[in-house]
């Protein structure tokens, strides 16, 4: 069977083309489609070898077994070329900060800035001032490569920024519920972790094509941001 295999940040880059189709046989599993990829691209074999692989939007195991059907991923762990860590991802399960806070902690870590999106109950902003709930959705392969995008945009302006998180959470939530964080970590607090954060969710917010819908006791409003991005950006 044929799959179609999409590819973000440095595959994108070297195969010059987002997407590929990859002939391989059925009952395949991901580590099948890893080694068609590697097969068909050797000079880009090294990078397929530590690609991280997705399957439906989710992180997939090597014995994931795949149909035609499904949407394949394949990207960098780390983004920028740096030995350090960047944890990119939109869940529909909760966020749970600790962990998150893990992914990015080394042990020369002595800091981490975390920022966290929480939704309101009140707000005095809107056409509803009461939130029953928010229903956050996503053009998910795209969303993932700006993360990853922005993440290598906040390494460039803060080198001594160690780690990064950047995770979205999706689905319909109730009031209280954190719906993003953003972790940073470095050696020691003044190194950019607050900066870079800050950028982080600035940035998530003008290029992530991540969209709500606030729902209230007095009805439902889609909510658009007024920021167009340039071309290329």
């Amino acid at each position: 069977m044929q799959v179609k295999v999409l590819l973000f940040a440095t595959l994108r880059q070297a195969a010059g083309a987002t997407s590929v189709r990859i002939d391989i046989a059925d009952r395949a599993a991901v580590a099948d489609v890893r080694a068609a990829l590697m097969k068909e691209y050797p000079g880009m074999a090294g990078l397929f070898q530590r690609a991280l692989a997705a399957v439906n939007q989710e992180f997939a195991p090597e014995d994931r077994q795949i149909t035609n059907s499904d949407e394949v991923a394949f990207f960098p762990p780390v983004s920028g070329g740096t030995e350090f860590p960047t944890f990119c991802r939109l869940t529909r399960r909760p966020i749970k900060i600790d962990s998150v806070v893990r992914k990015v902690t080394l042990p020369s870590t002595g800091a981490v800035a975390v920022f966290t999106g929480v939704i309101r109950r009140k707000t005095s902003r809107g056409d509803f001032p009461e939130t029953a709930a928010l229903t956050y959705e996503a053009y998910q392969p795209m969303a993932l490569g700006k993360m990853i995008q922005i993440a290598r945009e906040m390494r460039e302006q803060w080198p001594a920024v160690e780690g990064i998180a950047i995770v979205q959470r999706l689905g319909t939530m109730l009031p209280e519920t954190v719906t993003v964080i953003i972790a940073c970590s470095s050696a020691h607090r003044d190194e950019g972790v607050f900066e870079a954060a800050r950028y982080g969710i600035d940035r998530l917010k003008e290029i992530v094509p991540v969209w709500k819908k606030e729902i209230s006791p007095d009805g439902q409003t889609w909510v658009e941001g007024d920021y167009i991005p340039q071309a290329g950006e």
